[in-house]
């Protein structure tokens, strides 16, 4: 569910693809520029969604080339992810030469039915949004990827369109996967929130896109940019835009090269120095002001971040602070400095990674912090994938002459969600019986938490720090590993239509959830802390509190699964029993989790791990805890 697809892509092509599950019902649908030759064995369905739009926000207008009233995506966005998720093989792919290789989405031989229910505009409207959850269901699709959401304040989920349309699929086994969000590093931020969906993180790959700078003094130093432009790597006049702040500019703001500071005729011809400020945080409104007073280009001084997606268009490099001031003094320092940059290069295997992304929502949720999300991390940074020729032209050389993009660079939470898309898709076709609660667990008990040098995990941010499950979930999403979980966690659509009452909500509202008549017991009020989650998240542990959780044996028949507790900070913990023993007539094994509070301060959340272990599996799962001061001495 996205923007469309670009039909022509290499990535789409059918070769070796076998024709459509005979549960298929999807169907092609015909609009501008797009027929039904545009579906093949590999585009088996695709719908476009219009009156919930033009209902909400009025006509749409097609005619000036920037949009289609049909499947076909104008904005590349949908073409992106498509192609992440089930893009087939393509040798010798890269952006304008960068990260040049074989690209290919995560489930090649998955078949892709496209639902356009957002457009151009960056709108898209909650009538087309239902709809298109009900077409999907309709039309047999297994696994739903949805690489859209709304910042907080997050509406409830009997009033979210995205919980409630998820809600329907994963009642008739579909796994709905989505985005977290890119409001990060700040907490509470993390989007799609619901215990039903799985939410996905962005995280770094080991790629990066380095770009040299030569100072008039010969003194070289790396920025990142995705760079290729010829024309500046000879040397220009180089200044501080806080020296050329225009008249009655604020020269902070001119510092940061906000929109309006800088003065035409000083900047003109000239490489401009900005420096990210606590009001302008953005190089891309950094690099357009310096481009509409006639300079030639920016350098940006910022808090480390890998994420180089928006630079490929404008000429500016993105430098952290400590360069960005050695280039400063220099500028200081010298009468005429002059600086050159050299077209970016790409490199493997030289950035440590995973990290957590800058941009990448953070937990806790904001409407349900006992539900810890988001669940997973996967890669969304600097991701190669297949895009919208009609997006972006480019001008690729002296000429002018425009050559369409085949193949973009994007950053965004919406680019790691079809990753664990298609890993989740993989996983179906092995276990095609399993629950989207029992795929879920799967991915989160055996989440991987270090990087390529077996040290934790950390967070990009201001400043960095160790990465934390409000950070990433689970962990980093691990393939391999998710084939074999050895236990896990399984729900029912009745289970979340209990935790629905634990929220508060009337029957009536539940009711439209979940599709049919709904009546809350009293006993509903413990499903909040009982929900059968991979996780266990306590916003407000006040003196003592018990939880139970069940695991289903999905390893060999006779296993003997021992408990481990990496203990949150301020928190005692004992599982009952520590010892689970499976065999042929013990499929399930029910236990229970007490934690306890050691100080009597109103405490931050501190984080853990309950691991089972049999030898072979490591079945994990994390433990959030905040302690809050209470007269209560016990609540069970």
């Amino acid at each position: 569910m996205d923007t469309g697809i670009w039909p022509e892509s290499k990535s789409f092509i059918d070769d070796f693809m076998e024709k459509p599950p005979s549960h298929w019902r999807g169907i092609c649908q015909e609009g501008q520029k797009f027929n039904l030759s545009h579906c093949n064995r590999k585009i088996i369905g695709a719908r476009w969604y219009l009156k919930g739009y033009e209902a909400e926000f009025g006509k749409l207008n097609a005619s000036d080339g920037v949009e289609f009233l049909s499947p076909r995506d104008a904005s590349g966005h949908g073409t992106h992810t498509s192609s992440t998720a089930a893009g087939f093989p393509v040798e010798n792919a890269s952006f304008m030469g960068l990260a040049r290789g074989f690209a290919r989405g995560g489930a090649p031989s998955a078949w892709l039915a496209i639902y356009k229910v957002c457009w151009a505009t960056g709108d898209c409207s909650s009538a087309d949004l239902l709809a298109a959850f009900d077409d999907a269901i309709f039309d047999g699709v297994n696994v739903l990827s949805a690489s859209l959401g709304s910042p907080p304040p997050l509406a409830s989920y009997v009033d979210d369109i995205l919980a409630i349309g998820s809600f329907h699929a994963m009642d008739k086994g579909i796994s709905v996967v989505f985005s977290a969000g890119n409001s990060g590093p700040y907490p509470q931020t993390v989007t799609n929130t619901a215990p039903w969906i799985l939410t996905v993180a962005a995280s770094t790959v080991d790629r990066s896109f380095p770009t040299i700078i030569t100072l008039g003094n010969n003194q070289t130093l790396a920025g990142q940019a995705l760079f290729t432009r010829m024309d500046l790597n000879k040397f220009y006049p180089l200044v501080y835009g806080e020296d050329i702040a225009s008249i009655g500019a604020d020269e902070t703001s001119a510092g940061s090269c906000d929109s309006g500071t800088l003065n035409g005729t000083l900047a003109r011809g000239k490489v401009v120095l900005c420096f990210q400020s606590r009001s302008q945080r953005s190089d891309f409104v950094a690099a357009r002001t310096v481009l509409s007073v006639k300079g030639v280009g920016a350098i940006f001084a910022q808090s480390p971040n890998k994420d180089v997606s928006s630079s490929w268009n404008l000429p500016y490099v993105r430098v952290d602070f400590t360069t960005g001031t050695t280039i400063l003094t220099y500028t200081e320092t010298t009468r005429n400095p002059v600086v050159k940059v050299s077209p970016t290069k790409t490199t493997l295997g030289q950035e440590i990674s995973p990290e957590v992304a800058f941009f990448s929502s953070r937990g806790p949720s904001s409407i349900s912090p006992s539900v810890l999300k988001p669940d997973i991390t996967a890669p969304g940074v600097n991701i190669l994938a297949s895009w919208s020729p009609a997006a972006s032209p480019v001008r690729l050389d002296t000429t002018g002459r425009k050559l369409p993009l085949q193949f973009k660079i994007e950053s965004g939470t919406s680019m790691s969600c079809p990753h664990v898309t298609a890993v989740v898709a993989l996983l179906k076709s092995i276990y095609p019986n399993w629950s989207p609660a029992a795929i879920k667990s799967a991915l989160i008990t055996t989440a991987s938490l270090e990087d390529q040098y077996s040290q934790s995990m950390v967070a990009e941010g201001a400043p960095y720090k160790l990465a934390d499950p409000f950070d990433y979930g689970g962990g980093h999403v691990n393939p391999n590993k998710a084939i074999y979980p050895g236990l896990i966690f399984d729900l029912r659509t009745s289970d979340y239509a209990h935790f629905l009452c634990s929220m508060g909500y009337n029957n009536t509202a539940i009711s439209l959830v979940v599709g049919s008549s709904n009546k809350c017991s009293t006993k509903s009020t413990q499903f909040l802390k009982n929900l059968n989650l991979p996780s266990i998240a306590i916003p407000d542990l006040k003196q003592s509190l018990t939880v139970t959780r069940t695991v289903t044996n999905v390893g060999p028949m006779n296993s003997t699964y021992k408990a481990r507790v990496q203990t949150p900070f301020g928190v005692s913990v004992r599982v009952k029993p520590p010892v689970l023993v499976f065999n042929s007539t013990v499929k399930k094994h029910k236990f229970k989790i007490s934690f306890c509070t050691l100080i009597r301060t109103h405490g931050r959340y501190s984080f853990g791990n309950l691991f089972w272990e049999d030898g072979s599996h490591v079945v994990r799962i994390p433990l959030v805890v905040q302690t809050v001061i209470s007269d209560n001495f016990s609540e069970t």
